[in-house]
């Protein structure tokens, strides 16, 4: 029945190819964070690194100036030192004063009022201090963040296939210096017929043959975005497809036919 109402309508369902490009799944162009001048490059085209691996260092020598200088104001606690140990005989002073004042009455109000407010005085230095050092520790932080910045480190594993920088030139944020490629998932985009993008759906698998001898075999996909959006110019829709490539056989930049079964 399904044979006699397709010759009768004259739609026929077969199998279709569309043919796209295969991309690394991720492809960073890095930058560094702050200008400066570059220091040291720590890799070289070609060479896999890990995440977190430090790619280039630019100057840092004033950062580590200031960084010094501020570890040793954090590390300076001597009049802390001193305010506290004011602060802990004058409370003894007090305690004495005001005892002999009620006891005896040998010591005057007024000492014992002066002897409260030099207390009071000292403990509000000393808060005074414990604050200013927790400012110190906060600053010193923020220089080693800034040293830390002059630091560009990989945020993923992958190969790098791009260094547009050498130790003396000036580096600024948003240029490119860096390119890190990761391959161990690879991409396929192709645009495929509203037909063909009816049939498909996120997460479906499909097979996809590259056009490389050196892979011959059908690979696994996965499909993982279908767009809702219909390309007005050529009346096609962008499917990607994910194809894993823990081996590194397939090279980024091939060409790959998707097949999509039973097209109208």
């Amino acid at each position: 029945m399904a044979l006699l109402s397709a010759a009768a309508t004259g739609v026929w369902a077969q199998d279709a190819d569309f043919v796209g490009i295969v991309y690394p799944l991720r492809d960073l162009t890095l930058s560094v964070h702050v200008g400066g001048v570059v220091d040291q490059v720590l890799v070289t085209v070609g060479q896999r690194v890990k995440p977190g691996q430090a790619l280039l260092r630019q100057d840092a020598r004033l950062q580590q100036v200031e960084q010094e200088r501020r570890r040793i104001i954090v590390k300076d606690t001597s009049e802390q030192a001193a305010v506290e140990q004011r602060r802990s005989i004058l409370d003894g002073l007090v305690k004495d004063a005001s005892d002999l004042y009620e006891a005896a009455g040998t010591v005057s109000r007024e000492e014992v009022m002066k002897l409260r407010m030099e207390l009071e005085a000292t403990g509000g230095r000393a808060e005074q201090l414990r604050e200013s050092k927790k400012r110190e520790g906060a600053e010193l932080e923020l220089a080693r963040r800034e040293q830390a910045l002059r630091v560009l480190n990989a945020p993923i594993a992958g190969v790098i296939t791009m260094i547009k920088v050498h130790p003396g030139e000036w580096a600024a944020p948003g240029d490119g210096v860096v390119r890190l490629v990761d391959e161990s998932v690879c991409e396929l985009r192709v645009n495929v017929s509203q037909a063909a993008a009816r049939k498909l759906s996120e997460g479906a698998r499909l097979s996809v043959r590259l056009d490389d001898p050196a892979v011959k075999e059908p690979q696994a996909g996965r499909v993982s975005f279908v767009s809702p959006v219909v390309d007005a110019a050529s009346s096609l829709v962008e499917v990607r497809v994910h194809i894993p490539n823990p081996e590194r056989r397939i090279r980024p930049g091939v060409k790959a036919r998707l097949r999509v079964e039973s097209v109208s």
